[in-house]
Formats: C-alpha cells, structure tokens, sequence
C-alpha cells in the first residue's frame, strides 16, 4: 500500500481551484482529478472516474488497467459499486471484496483481480452529466472514516472543477466563455471576500464554504457568489 502525505490535500485543492479552463478541457480535467485522488487518498492504489451519459456509463479517466477492468465489468452487468454511487448520489463503499456477495459476485472478481476494497463517491458535474469516483485499494479494509471524510472534501472540489469544464466544452463560442469565466472569477473572488470578513477565515476557506454551499443547493458556484454579493450590497 502506497504513503500518503496528508499535506497533500490542501495542495490538491488548490491545485483544483487554479485549473485554467482555456488551457485544458473537459478529458483533461478528469484525468487531473484522478491523478490528484490517487496522490491524496490513503491507501489507493488505482483511481477511476465513471460518467453516465444518455448512451451509457464509461470510464472517462483512470490511473490504472486493473480500474478500467473492473469498471467495464460493471457496465456489462448494469450493476456495481460505481453504478449505485451514481445512480443514488451516495458514498458506496465496499470493505472487503472478497467477502461482498452484491452485484452479482463483481466483488469475488475484484478480489480475484487485486483488489481488496472499493470506494466509490458520487461525483455531479451538471443537469444532465453524472457520475462516480472510483477509488481502488489492495488491501481489505483499508478506508476509515478520516479517509472516506477526505476523499467526499475532495470530491466537491473536484465537481466544481468538473462542473466548469464541462460548461466550457458546451459553450461555441470561446471569446463569449473567457469573458462569463472572468466574471464569474471576479464575482467568486467577491464573494470570499465577504465570506473571510464575516466569518474570519483564510481564503481557501472561504472557498470551501462556496463550494459546500453549491453542493447542497444543486446551484452553481457562480451563482451561489452572485447571490452573496449581491444580498450584500442591499444590505
């Protein structure tokens, strides 16, 4: 089982929060995210990323052939923990593969395979694009809750994240894009603003309440920053 090093967390997330959308796309955002989720997360040893679009689920990125296999396993079969975590848009975790007798014995496989336990997180990017942090263990038991709490942070970094690019793949016109992301940065980098002088706190806090409040509203991080700085201003 790989170390981690724990300060590499607030490195990710701020590696995160800088991704220039103008430099990369939404292919190259995903493969970011796994790759930083698999430097992060105590005890991964593979990372993937399913996406479930209207024609199916695929595995969008990953950091390792075992990963990819045992993803494609559960497309075939209609059923898995990656499946359930995007379907339901909750936390699946899987203990010990071998001893997990769901899906169809897709666990038996996964021991079989090399790996121990599973975690899949739900991972929302827009109305219509969905999916799944895949994190893959060699051993049985491996995530405890500081780890299972670690990778659900990192997993509402990283929609944001997801969430951005894929609006900026949708959108035809680049020069129209680069002026909403410029004001949509200068209307975020308000509302921290506000956020540090109310509650006293650094800005990468700051962001991560945003971030929090964006999840657990379905509203875009832009708006939820809009909406502060706005109410502000009446005030």
């Amino acid at each position: 089982m790989k170390a981690h090093d724990p300060t590499d967390a607030a490195a990710a997330f701020a590696e995160l929060g800088r991704i220039k959308l103008g430099e990369t796309d939404l292919d190259g955002v995903l493969s970011q995210v796994a790759v930083l989720a698999a430097r992060i997360l105590p005890g991964a040893a593979q990372v993937s990323i399913t996406l479930v679009r209207e024609r199916g689920a695929v595995t969008a990125a990953h950091t390792g052939k075992v990963a990819l296999q045992l993803d494609e396993l559960q497309y075939e079969r209609a059923a898995g923990p990656c499946l359930e975590a995007a379907a339901t848009r909750v936390t699946v975790e899987v203990p010990d593969t071998a001893a997990d007798d769901r899906w169809d014995g897709w666990g038996a496989d996964a021991a079989e395979a090399g790996m121990g336990s599973v975690l899949s997180l739900s991972l929302p990017i827009g109305d219509a694009l969905h999916g799944a942090l895949n994190v893959y263990a060699d051993v049985p038991r491996v995530f405890g809750p500081a780890t299972i709490n670690l990778a659900q942070t990192f997993v509402r970094y990283a929609a944001v994240a997801l969430a951005n690019a894929h609006l900026y793949d949708a959108t035809a016109g680049l020069a129209r894009h680069m002026q909403a992301a410029m004001e949509s940065r200068a209307v975020i980098e308000q509302a921290k603003g506000i956020i540090m002088g109310e509650r006293r706190c650094t800005a990468d806090e700051a962001f991560a309440i945003l971030t929090r409040v964006s999840q657990d509203t379905n509203r875009k991080l832009r708006d939820v920053a809009a909406a502060l700085v706005e109410r502000t201003q009446r005030g």
